[in-house]
């Protein structure tokens, strides 16, 4: 079970340069994949920037109903100032770590920032995936 981060989805909406080795990750993934609550919304805070709402209405239409969609329990969001204090990462990053927490979930990204949390979590980036 994994939690894919925002930057997977974003390079293959964007049609960036590791768009193709992202696909396949997602095609892997499909039954065990979750996609935080922040993930979803700054994906649309991305396209909608992007002049690109109809890439979000298709992915709402196409991807969303495939995902588990999770949010941090309110009960943890009392933490999130602490474990920033304890790993360095922004409140995004602290985010989607304190979920992958919670839910015990794997979380795939291409985001190196999270090598500071690989003790306390299990990391999958990108790069190392083909």
């Amino acid at each position: 079970m994994c939690l894919i981060d925002t930057n997977i989805f974003l390079e293959v909406l964007l049609s960036q340069e590791k768009k193709d080795v992202c696909k396949k990750i997602l095609d892997a993934t499909i039954g065990n994949r979750y996609l935080s609550d922040f993930s979803l919304h700054s994906i649309g805070v991305i396209l909608f920037k992007n002049g690109k709402e109809n890439v979000f209405k298709k992915f709402v239409v196409d991807v969303v109903p495939k995902v588990k969609i999770i949010t941090l329990s309110k009960e943890l969001y009392k933490y999130l100032a602490d474990a920033k204090e304890d790993t360095g990462l922004d409140f995004d990053d602290v985010y989607q770590f304190k979920i992958a927490e919670e839910y015990g979930l794997e979380i795939i990204t291409m985001d190196k920032d999270f090598n500071k949390v690989r003790d306390k979590i299990k990391v999958t980036f990108v790069g190392h995936i083909a």
